[in-house]
């Protein structure tokens, strides 16, 4: 295998910097020169990207580009696929590295207590307000505010948010004048933004002012030629921390991870190795049930009613978690407050008759 750090336990340190940095698969921080990158130098100084994929290659350019003009930026890309990784990338490569970088997750905020959670309130503003809250934006002064599950957030938080965009000011709860803020804010979705924005559900607006550079994170099967790196990563990883010696991967078994499609992207993988190495068993690409075996192979999906296919997406979460939503929704790669959601919808276009 072409691409490995220099040192997987310094990699594992440099994870935990409380500066923002994350034990991630996709970009490491090694503390000498890398093959990973194909350049001499790599343009992050300490952080190299894992893998040879073109489009990642871009992906860090533009990573590089963002943290200099320290613009807003908006990361596309299915569940598991790493988008809270390029953010960190961000933070940790531009001006702000030193500063704060707070991650929100849009998909839990509720509007009663949204506004006050992101831009603070002052004492006696509301019931229960004892004291003063600097809330997440002005918390962050000087660095980095994450919006992870962008395409979730509430619409009656979304004009708030643009305000912030346009002005670079939050006015706090209770509050008369603005505040003036200096933060970078990086999105990220696993939505069609644009195809929400033709349904009413984002503002247009909002979708432009986040949209100043746009960053599409590929799956994992379209970069295959990536997967060996990472299970070569992992399985070094994961043997330092349970003390076991690195499986060695046959070629028979490598084509076998990399002709799986991965659903579940990097974060899958990880998942797979790790439990292999906790089980001590040999690592296995998920089994397909029979129905999906049958769905796979004939190539066609049941139908093409995207409300259906939504239903039975639930409805098949929800069978084989055995009734339980927080599980259910971790297996549909949503948050606990969209799964609930979901089911209010599905209860109400169905009559409330729905079983859940």
């Amino acid at each position: 295998m072409s691409m490995r750090p220099l040192s997987f336990r310094a990699a594992d340190s440099a994870g935990r910097d409380p500066r923002g940095g994350s034990l991630d698969p996709t970009i490491v921080e090694d503390s000498g020169p890398s093959t990973a990158v194909a350049e001499p130098k790599s343009p992050f100084g300490s952080n190299w990207v894992l893998g040879s994929n073109a489009a990642m290659r871009r992906i860090a350019k533009s990573i590089e580009r963002a943290a200099e003009v320290e613009c807003t930026v908006l990361v596309v890309g299915e569940t598991g696929t790493g988008k809270e990784l390029w953010a960190r990338l961000l933070h940790r490569s531009g001006p702000r590295k030193n500063k704060a970088f707070i991650p929100v997750n849009c998909a839990a905020l509720t509007p009663t207590l949204a506004e006050s959670q992101l831009f603070g309130h002052e004492k006696g503003a509301f019931t229960g307000a004892a004291g003063r809250s600097l809330g997440i934006f002005r918390a962050a002064e000087g660095g980095v505010v994450f919006l992870d599950e962008i395409g979730e957030m509430p619409p009656e938080l979304q004009p708030k948010l643009l305000r912030v965009l346009q002005q670079r000011e939050v006015t706090p709860v209770g509050a008369s004048d603005p505040v003036p803020i200096d933060v970078q804010i990086v999105a990220a979705t696993n939505r069609d933004l644009e195809n929400e924005v033709e349904k009413g559900n984002f503002r247009e607006d909002l979708y432009y002012r986040l949209n100043m550079i746009e960053l599409r994170v590929p799956p994992l099967r379209e970069r295959t030629e990536d997967i060996p790196s990472f299970i070569e990563f992992f399985s070094q990883r994961f043997a330092d921390r349970y003390h076991l010696d690195p499986w060695e991967f046959t070629p028979e078994m490598l084509a076998e991870f990399c002709g799986y499609e991965w659903p579940g992207n990097i974060r899958q993988l990880e998942h797979v190795l790790e439990q292999s190495y906790v089980l001590q068993t040999t690592p296995k690409v998920p089994v397909k049930t029979s129905a999906a075996a049958r769905q796979s192979d004939s190539g066609r999906l049941p139908c093409l009613d995207l409300a259906k296919l939504r239903e039975r997406a639930i409805r098949e979460a929800l069978e084989v978690t055995r009734g339980h939503k927080a599980n259910a929704a971790k297996l549909l790669g949503v948050h606990a407050n969209t799964m609930t959601r979901l089911l209010k919808e599905l209860e109400g276009s169905t009559g409330g008759d729905t079983e859940v």
